[in-house]
C-alpha cells in the first residue's frame, strides 16, 4: 500500500518553502529543490528614472503598484512549480500555510489541478518559523 505523500507550502510575498510529511511520525522534511525566495526592493528602487521624478515631484502615484506585482509574479512562480509537480506526481496532498496577502494571490493563481489536492490553508505567516516548529501549527490538519 502507498503511503500518501503531503506536502505543506509555507510562503509569504517573498520567501517561499515546501515540506513533506510522509507519515506518523516521521516529521516534516524539506523537500530541498523547492525552496523560493523573491527579490522584493522598495518601491521607490522599482519606479524609474522618470516615473520616480514624476511621482516625487507632483505627488502622482504610479498606477499599479511594483511591489504588490512581484508579489503576485511570485505567487504565480510557486503555483507553476506546483503544477509541474502534480503532473508528475510527486504529491497527493497539500496544505498551504501563507500569510493571508499572499494566500490570495496563491488561490488566483493555482491551477485547478493543484487546487484538487489542497487539503487545508491556514492564513498566517510562517516562513520565518523553523520547520521542526511548523509541526505544532498544522498538527490538527495532518498526521505529522
Amino acid at each position: 500500500m502507498k503511503t500518501e505523500k503531503t506536502w505543506v507550502l509555507i510562503a509569504d510575498g517573498a520567501r517561499a518553502r515546501l515540506v513533506a510529511a510522509e507519515g506518523h511520525g516521521k516529521g516534516l522534511q524539506l523537500i530541498e529543490k523547492l525552496e523560493f525566495s523573491a527579490d522584493h526592493s522598495p518601491n521607490r528602487e522599482l519606479l524609474h528614472d522618470k516615473s520616480a521624478r514624476v511621482f516625487e515631484s507632483h505627488g502622482v502615484e504610479p498606477k499599479t503598484d511594483p511591489h504588490r506585482e512581484l508579489k503576485r509574479d511570485f505567487a504565480k512562480e510557486i503555483a507553476e512549480a506546483l503544477d509541474a509537480n502534480v503532473a508528475r506526481n510527486e504529491f497527493d496532498k497539500l496544505v498551504v500555510v501563507a500569510s493571508p496577502v499572499t494566500l490570495g494571490d496563491l488561490r488566483r493563481a493555482l491551477s485547478e489541478a493543484v487546487k484538487a489536492k489542497v487539503i487545508a490553508e491556514v492564513s498566517k505567516d510562517l516562513t520565518k518559523v523553523p520547520n521542526h516548529e511548523i509541526a505544532r501549527h498544522i498538527e490538527d490538519l495532518i498526521l505529522i
